[in-house]
């Protein structure tokens, strides 16, 4: 070795071992492979190459290709697609290909270094004698050199064509020392390229699996389906959108690629405790229902007090009929009549009852009392009041279906979400998704549960699955206890929310001003709940 040579080998070896640095901190794949071919040929002072990688299907697809003399630029960042098919390893006769370059070093496991692919007799040119033809370029030198992952595994192939003397610019074969160099590289490059699969492969997994448990909470309640899907997606909206704000409270707000990735993951789990709901409980459509709606069986009370009092009626009419009176048989006769109308009111009203409402009126709660206070006779005769105490206390639920144990059940998934999520050994990246996700049902004003935290004790990730979870409930169209809300309503309710200091008033401004209601309508509401908002009407907004 010259005194000339050695410090420009000591100079790539530093190069080297830079590059190799990059490449274990480069997480996305594109820049990786890119990253890989450049420093190859950074380090042989190469004119072009290509780099491969093995597919499942034992093909060599083209990933990255670079020529300095011809400006090629193709695939990598630069989005530009690669116009050749992959090479295959195996020919259609399933013998392996052998006279493909590429293909043999990754058949065999062997680093091919060609002086000259002009005077080359083991392997087929012919493709790349035409591109010179049709380009005037001329691939002279190639070093072809297999890249090995943990399991000796061929996974990629790096080609370098063409070595250029950094001194008289000519074409010149691949020393001894650059084919060493690229090899350490490209044992360098498996290795990135195998954790970074890795890598991808467990986060894969990790999000399927995710957004596997979600699905089944979904499946689990037909009226709640779709609910796990969409809160993610709303969330991710009013995300960016305080990110953008560049006024305001919120206007220093941000979130890093890993943070955002951590609040994804927090808002698809953000119920995932609902999996120990009972059904019984979760799917509760009317007041009544248990194994089945138990109106069904209030109806035929009625029907039973109806034939109760007209058999009674029947009797005094014939007392009336043996004394002469027929005035008291015509009074008795609309007696009856009266008696079954009301009948039939008080059915149809308990029905309408039974279905739940936003609020039930102290008025009605009393008319449901005195309805069971009616008297109807069992089989033996004995009185009995026409409604029993656990059906006056469901028909009297306030808001909703549920009574107060049942949503308590209801609201104790929250605590189990807390408690799955924390039970969880989170990498560095993902330690604050149980605080995320177990804080959409907390208030500003700490009224909130499970812990009753303060707008000051949560973050602003936090808050915001607070909003998305609310307004998608009050949109969806399968809840059981009522009808979906249009835009205007559902806003006029959040409103109320944010003066009731029950949801986050600098988020809900952002949600309104840039309008993420109207984004997520258009997406996931029929046209029908899509209808025109007056921003000036919404309680607490200032437009």
């Amino acid at each position: 070795m010259t005194d000339r040579q050695h410090p420009y080998l000591l100079q790539r070896l530093e190069r080297l071992n830079t590059i190799g640095v990059a490449l274990s901190a480069e997480r996305d794949n594109k820049r990786l492979l890119e990253m890989i071919l450049l420093g190859a040929k950074e380090i042989t002072n190469a004119d072009g190459g290509t780099l491969y990688t093995v597919t499942d299907d034992k093909r060599l697809k083209f990933e990255i290709m670079r020529n300095k003399t011809l400006n090629i630029n193709l695939g990598g960042t630069t989005g530009k697609e690669i116009p050749f098919l992959p090479l295959p390893l195996y020919l259609e006769d399933g013998s392996p290909n052998l006279t493909t370059v590429a293909a043999y070093a990754t058949l065999n496991d062997l680093t091919v270094n060609i002086e000259n692919a002009y005077e080359a007799k083991d392997f087929d040119f012919t493709g790349t004698r035409k591109f010179d033809e049709k380009t005037g370029y001329h691939s002279q030198s190639f070093l072809t050199i297999p890249m090995k992952n943990h399991e000796s595994e061929v996974i990629g192939v790096l080609q370098l064509i063409n070595a250029i003397d950094p001194d008289t610019q000519e074409i010149i074969s691949f020393s001894a020392a650059n084919q060493s160099l690229v090899e350490s590289l490209a044992s360098q490059a498996a290795v990135a390229m195998t954790n970074h699969n890795l890598i991808e492969g467990l986060k894969g997994l990790f999000e399927a699996f995710i957004e596997l448990i979600a699905e089944a909470i979904d499946q689990k309640s037909p009226y709640t389906g779709g609910h796990c899907r969409r809160v993610p997606e709303l969330t991710m909206m009013l995300a960016e959108a305080a990110i953008r704000a560049d006024s305001g409270p919120l206007k220093d707000f941000s979130l890093s690629e890993k943070e955002f990735y951590e609040l994804r993951i927090a808002a698809w789990l953000h119920d995932c405790g609902k999996v120990t709901t009972p059904e019984s409980v979760m799917d509760k459509a009317t007041k009544l229902s248990s194994i089945f709606d138990r109106i069904e069986l209030i109806d035929q009370r009625f029907e039973l007090l109806k034939a109760q009092k007209e058999c009674e009626v029947l009797k005094k009419q014939l007392a009336a009929v043996q004394l002469g009176q027929q005035d008291e048989q015509q009074n008795l006769t609309a007696e009856l009549a009266q008696f079954k109308q009301q009948c039939d009111a008080d059915r149809a009203f308990l029905r309408q009852a039974n279905i739940g409402s936003e609020y039930m009126t102290a008025e009605d709660q009393q008319r449901v009392r005195d309805i069971a206070a009616l008297i109807i006779r069992d089989d033996s005769g004995q009185a009995m009041p026409f409604l029993d105490e656990n059906e006056v206390y469901n028909l009297s639920i306030v808001r909703g279906t549920l009574t107060k144990e049942e949503r308590e059940i209801i609201n104790n998934h929250i605590v189990v979400t807390i408690n799955m999520l924390e039970s969880l050994p989170y990498p560095r990246d993902l330690q604050r998704v149980p605080e995320y996700a177990g804080g959409h049902h907390e208030r500003m004003d700490g009224r909130g549960y499970p812990k009753g935290l303060t707008k000051e004790q949560m973050s602003v990730p936090a808050r915001m699955m607070g909003i998305a979870d609310i307004f998608e409930a009050l949109t969806s169209k399968d809840r059981p206890y009522k009808n979906p809300k249009t835009l205007s309503e559902s806003l006029f309710i959040l409103g109320k929310m944010k003066v009731d200091h029950h949801i986050d008033p600098d988020l809900f401004d952002i949600f309104v001003r840039e309008k993420i209601y109207l984004k997520y309508a258009e997406l996931f509401l029929p046209p029908e709940q899509i209808d025109q908002v007056d921003e000036y009407s919404i309680p607490g907004y200032q437009p």
